[in-house]
Protein backbone atom coordinates (compact mmCIF):
# COMPACT_ATOMS: atom_id res chain seq x y z
CA UNK A 1 0.00 0.00 0.00
CA UNK A 2 3.29 2.50 0.94
CA UNK A 3 4.40 1.76 -2.58
CA UNK A 4 1.01 2.28 -4.21
CA UNK A 5 0.63 5.81 -2.34
CA UNK A 6 3.86 6.92 -3.38
CA UNK A 7 3.58 6.25 -6.98
CA UNK A 8 0.64 7.79 -6.63
CA UNK A 9 2.28 10.94 -4.71
CA UNK A 10 5.46 11.03 -7.75
CA UNK A 11 2.90 10.82 -11.03
CA UNK A 12 0.86 13.40 -9.19
CA UNK A 13 3.97 16.00 -8.40
CA UNK A 14 4.85 15.26 -11.79
CA UNK A 15 1.45 16.23 -13.07
CA UNK A 16 1.70 19.26 -11.28
CA UNK A 17 5.14 20.88 -12.87
CA UNK A 18 4.00 19.70 -16.50
CA UNK A 19 4.21 22.52 -19.10
CA UNK A 20 1.34 23.89 -20.19
CA UNK A 21 0.93 25.66 -24.19
CA UNK A 22 -0.33 28.98 -24.99
CA UNK A 23 -1.28 31.86 -22.69
CA UNK A 24 -3.97 34.52 -22.71
CA UNK A 25 -2.03 36.89 -25.27
CA UNK A 26 -1.95 34.56 -28.32
CA UNK A 27 1.91 34.13 -28.03
CA UNK A 28 3.81 30.67 -27.39
CA UNK A 29 5.64 29.57 -24.15
CA UNK A 30 8.37 28.04 -22.60
CA UNK A 31 10.18 28.03 -19.57
CA UNK A 32 11.65 31.14 -17.98
CA UNK A 33 15.15 32.10 -18.95
CA UNK A 34 16.71 35.56 -19.91
CA UNK A 35 15.29 36.82 -23.66
CA UNK A 36 17.90 37.98 -25.88
CA UNK A 37 18.43 39.44 -29.53
CA UNK A 38 19.11 36.00 -30.88
CA UNK A 39 16.02 33.91 -29.16
CA UNK A 40 14.14 37.03 -30.61
CA UNK A 41 15.26 36.45 -34.19
CA UNK A 42 15.08 32.25 -34.11
CA UNK A 43 11.10 33.16 -33.14
CA UNK A 44 10.62 35.66 -34.90
CA UNK A 45 11.37 34.35 -38.35
CA UNK A 46 8.27 31.81 -38.40
CA UNK A 47 6.44 35.54 -36.91
CA UNK A 48 7.50 36.80 -40.34
CA UNK A 49 6.48 34.27 -43.08
CA UNK A 50 3.35 32.92 -41.49
CA UNK A 51 2.20 36.47 -40.85
CA UNK A 52 3.66 39.35 -42.21
CA UNK A 53 4.62 37.90 -45.63
CA UNK A 54 2.45 34.84 -45.98
CA UNK A 55 2.61 31.53 -46.71
CA UNK A 56 3.87 30.76 -50.54
CA UNK A 57 5.03 27.67 -52.53
CA UNK A 58 7.31 30.13 -54.05
CA UNK A 59 10.94 30.31 -52.80
CA UNK A 60 11.07 33.65 -51.41
CA UNK A 61 14.05 35.60 -49.84
CA UNK A 62 14.08 37.74 -46.53
CA UNK A 63 16.62 39.40 -44.16
CA UNK A 64 15.86 39.93 -40.34
CA UNK A 65 17.95 41.96 -38.49
CA UNK A 66 18.46 42.68 -34.84
CA UNK A 67 18.29 46.41 -33.56
CA UNK A 68 18.39 46.42 -30.31
CA UNK A 69 17.08 44.72 -26.90
CA UNK A 70 15.90 46.93 -24.16
CA UNK A 71 18.15 46.21 -21.02
CA UNK A 72 14.59 45.09 -18.99
CA UNK A 73 14.60 42.03 -21.23
CA UNK A 74 11.03 43.05 -21.79
CA UNK A 75 11.31 44.18 -25.59
CA UNK A 76 13.35 43.26 -28.68
CA UNK A 77 13.26 45.41 -31.79
CA UNK A 78 14.01 43.82 -35.32
CA UNK A 79 14.10 45.14 -38.96
CA UNK A 80 12.93 43.00 -41.80
CA UNK A 81 13.01 43.10 -45.30
CA UNK A 82 11.98 40.92 -48.57
CA UNK A 83 12.56 42.40 -51.63
CA UNK A 84 10.95 39.61 -53.34
CA UNK A 85 7.37 40.26 -51.56
CA UNK A 86 8.56 44.03 -51.54
CA UNK A 87 7.68 44.38 -47.39
CA UNK A 88 9.80 45.77 -45.02
CA UNK A 89 9.80 47.03 -41.59
CA UNK A 90 10.45 46.52 -37.86
CA UNK A 91 8.80 43.94 -35.86
CA UNK A 92 8.25 44.37 -31.88
CA UNK A 93 9.33 41.17 -29.93
CA UNK A 94 7.55 41.63 -26.74
CA UNK A 95 7.53 39.18 -23.52
CA UNK A 96 6.87 38.51 -20.10
CA UNK A 97 6.74 36.15 -17.02
CA UNK A 98 3.15 33.94 -16.78
CA UNK A 99 2.48 31.14 -13.67
CA UNK A 100 0.62 27.81 -14.13
CA UNK A 101 -1.72 26.52 -11.36
CA UNK A 102 1.27 25.16 -9.99
CA UNK A 103 3.39 28.15 -9.21
CA UNK A 104 5.77 27.16 -12.11
CA UNK A 105 7.01 30.27 -14.35
CA UNK A 106 7.12 30.43 -18.40
CA UNK A 107 8.31 33.33 -20.49
CA UNK A 108 5.49 33.96 -22.99
CA UNK A 109 5.55 36.06 -25.88
CA UNK A 110 3.99 37.93 -29.13
CA UNK A 111 5.36 40.13 -32.01
CA UNK A 112 3.53 43.13 -33.64
CA UNK A 113 4.47 44.11 -36.69
CA UNK A 114 4.72 47.82 -38.38
CA UNK A 115 5.64 48.05 -42.23
CA UNK A 116 7.93 50.77 -43.48
CA UNK A 117 5.98 53.79 -43.01
CA UNK A 118 3.98 52.81 -39.88
CA UNK A 119 7.70 52.48 -38.31
CA UNK A 120 8.98 55.85 -38.90
CA UNK A 121 5.27 57.25 -37.85
CA UNK A 122 5.54 55.20 -34.66
CA UNK A 123 9.65 56.58 -33.48
CA UNK A 124 8.83 59.55 -34.78
CA UNK A 125 5.74 59.87 -32.47
CA UNK A 126 7.65 58.84 -29.61
CA UNK A 127 10.90 61.07 -29.97
CA UNK A 128 8.79 64.33 -31.41
CA UNK A 129 6.59 64.02 -27.66
CA UNK A 130 9.16 63.19 -25.73
CA UNK A 131 11.42 66.37 -27.44
CA UNK A 132 7.79 68.53 -27.18
CA UNK A 133 7.43 67.58 -23.50
CA UNK A 134 11.00 67.16 -22.25
CA UNK A 135 10.37 70.61 -20.02
CA UNK A 136 7.86 69.18 -18.15
CA UNK A 137 9.25 65.50 -18.12
CA UNK A 138 12.82 66.75 -16.68
CA UNK A 139 10.93 68.87 -14.25
CA UNK A 140 9.97 66.03 -11.78
CA UNK A 141 11.42 63.13 -12.67
CA UNK A 142 9.52 59.62 -11.82
CA UNK A 143 6.48 61.55 -11.27
CA UNK A 144 5.72 63.72 -14.47
CA UNK A 145 4.63 61.69 -17.22
CA UNK A 146 3.35 61.91 -21.10
CA UNK A 147 1.32 59.52 -22.86
CA UNK A 148 -0.48 58.79 -25.97
CA UNK A 149 -1.82 55.70 -27.89
CA UNK A 150 -0.16 54.52 -31.51
CA UNK A 151 -2.39 51.97 -33.26
CA UNK A 152 -3.31 49.19 -30.39
CA UNK A 153 -0.15 50.32 -28.15
CA UNK A 154 -0.23 52.34 -25.43
CA UNK A 155 2.78 54.45 -24.95
CA UNK A 156 4.05 55.97 -21.52
CA UNK A 157 6.82 58.38 -21.23
CA UNK A 158 8.61 59.21 -17.84
CA UNK A 159 12.48 59.90 -16.63
CA UNK A 160 14.31 58.21 -13.91
CA UNK A 161 16.73 60.53 -13.53
CA UNK A 162 18.13 61.40 -16.40
CA UNK A 163 16.96 58.03 -18.16
CA UNK A 164 14.33 58.20 -20.75
CA UNK A 165 12.05 55.38 -19.67
CA UNK A 166 9.05 54.49 -22.27
CA UNK A 167 6.70 51.83 -21.24
CA UNK A 168 5.02 49.83 -23.55
CA UNK A 169 1.63 48.22 -23.11
CA UNK A 170 0.13 45.87 -25.53
CA UNK A 171 -1.83 43.24 -25.78
CA UNK A 172 -1.49 42.09 -22.34
CA UNK A 173 2.68 43.20 -22.27
CA UNK A 174 3.86 45.99 -19.74
CA UNK A 175 7.39 46.27 -21.57
CA UNK A 176 9.84 48.87 -20.80
CA UNK A 177 12.12 50.05 -23.45
CA UNK A 178 14.66 52.06 -22.12
CA UNK A 179 16.19 55.22 -23.76
CA UNK A 180 19.25 53.78 -24.85
CA UNK A 181 17.68 51.22 -26.73
CA UNK A 182 15.02 53.44 -28.40
CA UNK A 183 17.71 55.70 -30.03
CA UNK A 184 19.66 52.93 -30.87
CA UNK A 185 16.66 51.04 -32.64
CA UNK A 186 15.42 54.05 -34.52
CA UNK A 187 19.42 55.20 -35.44
CA UNK A 188 19.66 51.78 -36.95
CA UNK A 189 16.21 51.50 -38.53
CA UNK A 190 16.36 54.62 -40.27
CA UNK A 191 20.14 53.72 -41.76
CA UNK A 192 19.40 50.30 -43.00
CA UNK A 193 16.57 51.11 -44.25
CA UNK A 194 16.83 54.74 -45.73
Amino acid sequence: MKKVFAVMLLGLSMMSYAQVGGNNTGGIVWQAKEFSKDIATFRAKYFLFNHVLGKSEEVNTFEVIPLAAASSGDLTTLLYRSETKNKEGMILGFFGNYWNEAGVVYQGYAFKNFNREETFEFLEKISNSIEENKKFLSKSTDYNNIYFTYQDIDVLVSYSGSTRIIRLFWNGFDSTWDGTAFDRSKRRFERKIK
